[in-house]
């Protein structure tokens, strides 16, 4: 299956960010990772509604929605107008209603995800897997980056990936999302990841250019860098 990088936005220097864009784009990356925080289920805020039709404007790239927000539901309206290849998450967490957000997220044209927290057991997929696209497992806590990877959860990884063969549901992807470093890249692919946001522990580290970080990475995901 193939693998992918999807960058995070939230990492740009947003005074450039129309610029970043533009060569992350040139570079090849497969997805824009957009997090959207409220400060409530989170402690923090981050990028808004208006910053992703904004984004939309300027790049053909698919973007990748994780909303990190309670009660989604009240908010989905603020991101219509969905393009061919689009995600958007939420968090199994956040509402009470999982199965009715996630087929409305269908119904407005995106692919639906649900992301896990790290404490989060897998078994809550059981119920929503036929609704599902992608499964986002967190690797930190949710709501900084920079943030060191909690050891147990690239386990967590691997078990997703053997219960989505399990029940027949092989297609639906596997996202991974906090502290994805180069090192952290090769085991996480290891375990059966297949989408990776990327930000300040790779490609956006200090160790290369965005190009040869890039390169880095996606010789990571082929199996060819260990």
């Amino acid at each position: 299956m193939k693998k992918y990088i999807s960058t995070s936005l939230m990492c740009l220097d947003l005074m450039e960010a129309k610029n970043g864009i533009i060569a992350l784009e040139q570079v090849g990356m497969d997805y824009f990772h957009m997090d959207v925080m409220d400060n409530h289920f989170v402690p923090n805020f981050s990028l808004s509604s208006d910053f992703i039709k904004v984004t939309r404007k300027c790049t053909q790239v698919p973007l990748d929605i994780h909303l990190m927000i309670e009660n989604p539901e009240n908010s989905l309206h603020l991101f219509d107008g969905a393009n061919e290849g689009d995600i958007l998450s939420i968090h199994y967490e956040s509402t009470k209603h999982v199965q009715k957000v996630l087929s409305e997220i269908r119904k407005m044209g995106y692919k639906a995800g649900i992301a896990l927290n790290p404490a989060t057991p897998l078994n809550v997929l059981e119920e929503v897997i036929e609704d599902l696209d992608m499964v986002l497992i967190m690797t930190v806590n949710p709501g900084f980056a920079g943030q060191k990877l909690i050891p147990s959860t690239l386990g967590k990884i691997q078990k997703c990936k053997d219960f989505l063969v399990k029940v027949g549901a092989e297609n639906i992807l596997i996202e991974v999302d906090g502290n994805v470093s180069f090192e952290n890249a090769v085991k996480m692919n290891k375990m059966g990841a297949d989408i990776f946001v990327a930000g300040t522990s790779s490609v956006f580290s200090k160790e290369g250019t965005l190009e040869e970080n890039t390169k880095k990475m996606r010789k990571i995901l082929e199996g060819s860098l260990c």
